[in-house]
């Protein structure tokens, strides 16, 4: 090890956490009319509006994230938005009993991909990937 961070293993973290996104965004696609209520549910205004709008940055962001292009600004992207949906749907301060637990873990699990997404904004992509950097000499 020469101190440098292994670029198969950056790739592979941007990778994992892109493919979050990415399964969330299909996911989201398959159960289309749900999410819209589910949405409704959470109180988030314009449920049919802004649905399409997560989904486009959900599988923008993922892709961003995997090819390295611009992967600052796509992590800070997810990390802006992982900060507002976890706000909006992991709320277990006012969960009941039953759920409390539930809401609690996914609020601080999404803590933590706030965590390496900030990871990724401040150190970049790696070289594997479009705009990383290259190896030096």
């Amino acid at each position: 090890m020469n101190g440098e961070p292994n670029p198969m293993m950056l790739f592979a973290g941007r990778t994992l956490m892109a493919l979050l996104f990415l399964l969330a965004a299909i996911r989201k696609i398959m159960y289309y009319s749900g999410t819209v209520g589910y949405f409704a549910h959470l109180g988030l205004p314009a449920a049919q509006i802004l649905l399409p709008l997560v989904i486009v940055i959900e599988i923008g962001g993922s892709a961003m994230l995997i090819t390295g292009w611009n992967a600052k600004y796509a992590a800070l992207l997810l990390a802006a938005f992982t900060v507002l949906a976890t706000l909006a749907g992991h709320q277990f301060w006012n969960a009941d009993a039953a759920n409390y637990g539930n809401q609690f873990n996914h609020f601080w699990k999404n803590v933590s991909i706030i965590g390496g997404l900030l990871y990724v904004a401040a150190f970049g992509p790696g070289p594997l990937g479009f705009g990383g950097r290259k190896a030096t000499g």
